[in-house]
């Protein structure tokens, strides 16, 4: 029996008629949640993204992709100035806080960073980031950041996202 007589496969050529199935294709890439919060008029902004990557070392360079159609989308292009936060698999509660709510943040009493951006303490990792373009991709933007500071935990696994659902990655 081949690799291929094992799998069933559904094949399809993307259209506006089945935007489920691509979001489901989409969802086969297993990532790490990120939450990026941002300083409002209103307190701290927070969204959940897990469209996030690095991009360059030099100079350091990240992109993540919030979605236009979002009630959070104009907290996120109107900063200048950004954290993004990977979250650690004990952090599960305080993603779903967020992902149900913009200001759930609000009550967190978080550090704030020389910029102003509410921070999330106890992360695996944080970015600390200064927008640097913004580009057109469909029914999302690009954000690209200069990272102008970054801080780590040495210990701990990281949160992830796999087919619409939150779950657990343990290194071996």
């Amino acid at each position: 029996m081949s690799f291929q007589d094992r799998h069933t496969t559904n094949t399809f050529v993307p259209d506006e008629s089945n935007t489920r199935l691509l979001r489901d294709a989409f969802g086969r890439f297993a990532t790490g949640v990120t939450i990026v919060t941002a300083a409002t008029q209103t307190g701290v902004a927070a969204i959940t993204a897990n469209s996030f990557s690095s991009v360059s070392l030099t100079p350091p360079l990240v992109l993540w992709s919030p979605d236009k159609n979002s009630r959070r989308f104009s907290f996120f292009e109107n900063a200048t100035d950004y954290a993004i936060h990977v979250l650690a698999d004990d952090q599960d509660d305080l993603c779903w806080a967020v992902a149900k709510d913009a200001f759930a943040l609000n009550d967190q009493n978080l550090n704030v960073n020389a910029e102003g951006v509410p921070v999330i303490e106890n992360c695996l990792a944080r970015f600390e980031c200064t927008k640097t373009a913004v580009y057109e991709g469909g029914d999302h933007v690009i954000m690209l950041g200069q990272v102008m500071r970054a801080e780590m935990r040495e210990e701990g696994d990281p949160l992830a996202f796999f087919k619409g659902q939150i779950g657990r990655f343990a290194t071996q």
